[in-house]
């Protein structure tokens, strides 16, 4: 049986056990120990399984390496680790050659050079390799099952299959896949403008990087031109993603013999001094460690505890004179990150004001500046304009906020100017993971284990933060600032970490500019018809009173409608209607019971239009009325959410402008409010089958790639393969709902109810339809597979959703499996949009167009222009989401221009 070499990419992996394991781990004295925990875990797992003849650590050595002669950027602007993991990492290094260990290093190259030199001699004495790392430019390495690559947190081993699974290319074509996409992370340039998709694309179309540009004259469109001008720096980059197994002449393997018995005895102390109880606890359970010694270690130990204290806190400074405050933003560069936070009397950026803001440009201090205090013996501040200048002195460096849109609505208006950020803690938290509190005091106690000063200890009831004391506020204020350093240094790592580095730059390309586009589209409002909306407001009074009377009739009785409680008693005790489901506080009488009842009693039709015309009366029309009424322009302004949802849709608030109703007549009207004003039109523009043109671009199923090239009607086509040539146009609309729902997981029991057909009707249409389109299951499936293996899924732009199978129900998991597949759609059509949007905002402003974005309502954009270019602009803006990104099939977007936002369907 041949023999095994277990090689540790051991920076690498401290890294990812640092991050793995909770942040809050320390000793007593407060000493960080999640790395040494990882550790002592990989160590004890290794011994239990001892299946490796040979372990050795392969490591970094210090100073620059061959590849900085190549490039002296190589790795320029890797962000130095947090201090935490810095602290351990000598430990951890001494605790391998204490243990019985070896390390590897050679003065000039990296540690992956190292590993590729081991794998080498390794495969000569016909040995297997089993390399733990969570580092792709080790896939290169791969070879069949004879070299594989090992997660030791997911415990995974990646080989061949996987590594095409998960990348589209082979492990002999690692290197040139990396070529062309560079990696940012370590300053490897690429070819500009090819991402993943493309990377893969050419690839398999021509093998190597060699035969690309070989067959240069074969290859068209801008990937031609994007490869022609990147090949100096393509061939560079192949340089430095390559790994050199020639670090050295020869290897003694027996030097590395995994022979050690009971490393954890070696260093016995040490697991004292550091805590690592549940290591402790395994070698006194199995009495190898001697009552003396204990003795001996634990007061070794305690000798070496200095009193209990807490971790050293942060500086908060209060600036207070010009003098100082200049002084303080002297030692501010061009490349300073700055952590940026404003204070102010309220969430309104129109009425409330600025009060004073904070910042953060290291970790040990941070600093408050008031100049908007007001309250009997409030002491020195700084002067409004000098405010003005510390803020723009401050964005001339790299600043980081956290909700930084919020801030920027003030600072603009405060100093007149339009400000541009460099990053958002908030936005690469959600980066991160879609789906967590994303609110910074969550982010502090869950990933610093530091619990915030609450807004509500600082600011009493009733008051606004400018009669805060100038102490009180400071502490309040330089943590928010403080704070959002720390997230985003640590977000920088975690990306790093999750091999997902390509975020970052994400971030910095499309949601930092989105975000300055949303934030434009909020200060542009909408206008509102106040005189038309008084008019529907009456109606809608009228036709509930109406409603009101008749339901009373039917139910023989007066009662609270809105009371769920007293309808509930109406309906199944009085009417004796059968009863649904109960709840703790009574009979459920939500829309799902209704509606099937809906046949029981005449009451239940007139309870649904009921309630939708409460909700139309009290969630939109009079809110939206009060609203214009409040503004001398009667415009009204919505606040985006960027962050809100897991896919990247938008979603909006204060009014919500995302779900105004549009399925009934009535709801339909309160579109004719929002309105052009005097001498403009409103512009709608509305992709057309967004995510079905996005699954045939996809899965390539031919039948839908045909009827999209051949502008065809998709959901006729779809219903001739079901339902054949005579039955399809009447059944257009079954092919309809199974087109869209199947996108949504939909199943039979919701596609039987949609179309009011049994279940084994729906059963039999959805099994028809994946053997009819057999690359869409083969899609769908992989899309679910990959969401299990990796753990998440990514968009047409690698934005990520994270699925947690490991820990979750069989009812999670199922919805895990139905969700993957509707993030991808979903996910990639917001992608789609945000790069449109960004292009269009961008041009507006380049050509000072006569044109306003105001909304976006899913896959549509809705603008308001000067009426006499109104022709001219809608076809401009229509071309720019038409030509946006270029898929295999074209994208198409309806043009509509009205005086309302109800003419532009």
């Amino acid at each position: 049986m041949s023999k095994v070499v277990t090689v540790i990419d051991t920076f690498g992996f401290f890294f990812r056990s640092f991050y793995a394991l909770p942040q809050h781990l320390k000793t007593k004295d407060g000493f960080p120990t999640g790395l040494l925990t990882g550790f002592t875990n990989f160590i004890s797992t290794l011994q239990k399984e001892h299946d490796s003849d040979y372990l050795i650590f392969a490591v970094d050595s210090k100073g620059p390496t061959f590849r900085n002669e190549i490039d002296e950027n190589y790795k320029a602007n890797r962000q130095a680790p947090p201090p935490e993991l810095t602290m351990q990492l000598p430990v951890a290094i001494e605790w391998i050659n204490k243990m019985g260990y070896k390390t590897l290093g050679l003065t000039g190259f990296e540690a992956d050079d190292m590993i590729a030199t081991v794998v080498k001699f390794a495969k000569e004495k016909g040995y297997i390799v089993r390399v733990v790392s969570h580092d792709k430019d080790l896939y290169q390495l791969i070879d069949d099952d004879k070299v594989v690559l090992v997660d030791a947190i997911k415990r995974k081993s990646i080989n061949e299959a996987a590594c095409y699974e998960k990348y589209g290319v082979t492990p002999k074509q690692f290197i040139d896949y990396q070529s062309i996409l560079g990696d940012s992370a370590d300053n490897v340039p690429g070819v500009k403008g090819i991402g993943k998709v493309g990377a893969e694309k050419l690839l398999k179309e021509f093998g190597t990087l060699d035969n690309i540009y070989a067959n240069i004259d074969a290859i068209k469109g801008a990937n031609q031109k994007k490869l022609i001008e990147s090949k100096e720096q393509a061939y560079m980059s192949k340089q430095l993603v390559s790994l050199r197994d020639d670090a050295f002449e020869n290897l003694d393997f027996e030097e590395y013999k995994m022979d050690v018995e009971n490393p954890f005895l070696n260093i016995y102390d040490e697991l004292v001094q550091y805590e690592q109880n549940a290591v402790l606890r395994t070698l006194h359970a199995k009495n190898m460690v001697s009552e003396e010694r204990k003795e001996q270690a634990v007061k070794k130990a305690q000798e070496e505890i200095e009193e209990d204290k807490s971790a050293e806190e942060f500086k908060t400074t209060l600036i207070t004179n010009t003098k100082t405050l200049n002084e303080v933003l002297s030692q501010l560069e061009e490349l300073s990150v700055v952590a940026f936070d404003t204070e102010t009397t309220g969430l309104d950026y129109k009425t409330d004001k600025l009060v004073g803001f904070s910042f953060c440009f290291n970790e040990d201090e941070a600093y408050y500046v008031p100049f908007g205090h007001f309250y009997l013996g409030v002491g020195e501040q700084i002067s409004q304009e000098d405010a003005k200048e510390a803020i723009k002195k401050i964005f001339k460096s790299l600043v980081v906020g956290h909700n930084i849109k919020f801030d920027l609505h003030f600072v603009n208006k405060f100093v007149g100017e339009t400000l541009k950020p460099y990053a958002d803690s908030m936005i690469l938290a959600w980066l991160i993971n879609s789906e967590a509190a994303l609110a910074l005091d969550k982010l502090s106690e869950k990933l610093l284990n530091h619990k915030m000063i609450s807004f509500k200890d600082t600011v009493k009831k009733g008051d606004d933060f400018s009669s805060v004391e100038l102490e009180e506020a400071c502490k309040y204020a330089a943590e928010d600032a403080y704070i959002t350093l720390k997230l985003y240094n640590l977000f920088l790592q975690k990306l790093e970490l999750q091999n997902a580095a390509h975020l970052i730059d994400e971030a910095d390309e499309i949601e930092i500019p989105f975000m300055q586009t949303l934030l434009e589209m909020e200060e542009n409002g909408i206008a509102l018809d106040t005189v038309f909306l008084e008019k529907f407001l009456d109606e809608v009074k009228d036709s509930l009173a109406n409603l009101t009377k008749e339901i009373y009739e039917l139910a023989g009785s007066e009662f609270n409608i809105n009371s769920t409680k007293q309808l509930g008693v109406i309906l199944f005790e009085t009417l004796g209607l059968p009863v649904g489901k109960k709840t703790k506080t009574g009979y459920s009488t939500d829309e799902k019971v209704l509606n099937s009842l809906i046949e029981a009693h005449p009451i239940i039709p007139k309870l649904l239009e009921y309630r939708e015309v409460y909700k139309l009366y009290s969630t939109y029309i009079e809110p939206l009325l009060k609203l214009a009424k409040e503004s001398e322009s009667s415009r009204i302004y919505t606040s985006f959410v960027q962050t809100g949802t897991a896919t990247g849709r938008l979603s909006s608030k204060n009014p919500n402008l995302q779900n105004i109703p549009t399925r009934t007549p009535l709801g339909a009207k309160i579109r004719q409010a929002f309105v052009a004003p005097k001498g403009k039109k409103l512009i709608g523009i509305d992709y057309s089958q967004i995510e079905l043109r996005l699954l045939a671009h996809f899965t390539q199923d031919p039948v839908l790639v045909d009827a999209f090239n051949h502008d065809k009607d998709i959901h006729l086509q779809t219903a001739i393969v079901l339902f054949g040539e005579e039955e399809a146009a009447k059944k257009r609309n079954i092919a309809k709902t199974v087109n869209f729902g199947l996108l949504y997981g939909m199943g039979q029991k919701k596609l039987s109810d949609t179309l009011g057909i049994t279940t084994k009707e729906a059963k039999e249409i959805i099994e028809k339809y994946f053997e009819s389109f057999t690359t869409v299951k083969t899609y769908f499936r992989s899309i679910v597979d990959g969401s299990k293996h990796n753990g998440y899924i990514e968009t047409l732009l690698h934005r990520r959703r994270y699925f947690d199978y490991e820990n979750a129900t069989p009812m999670f998991k199922a919805a895990y499996e139905r969700e993957s597949v509707n993030s991808v759609f979903q996910g990639s059509a917001s992608d789609l949009i945000k790069l449109a949007m960004n292009k269009i905002a961008k041009t507006i402003k380049k050509e000072n167009l006569r044109a306003k974005l105001l909304l976006q309502i899913h896959d549509e954009l809705i603008f308001e222009v000067d009426e006499d270019v109104a022709d001219e602009l809608g076809k401009k803006f229509q071309s720019i989401m038409e030509e946006i990104y270029e898929l295999h099939i074209p994208l198409k977007a309806s043009l509509n221009i009205g005086d309302n936002w109800s003419e532009l369907k």
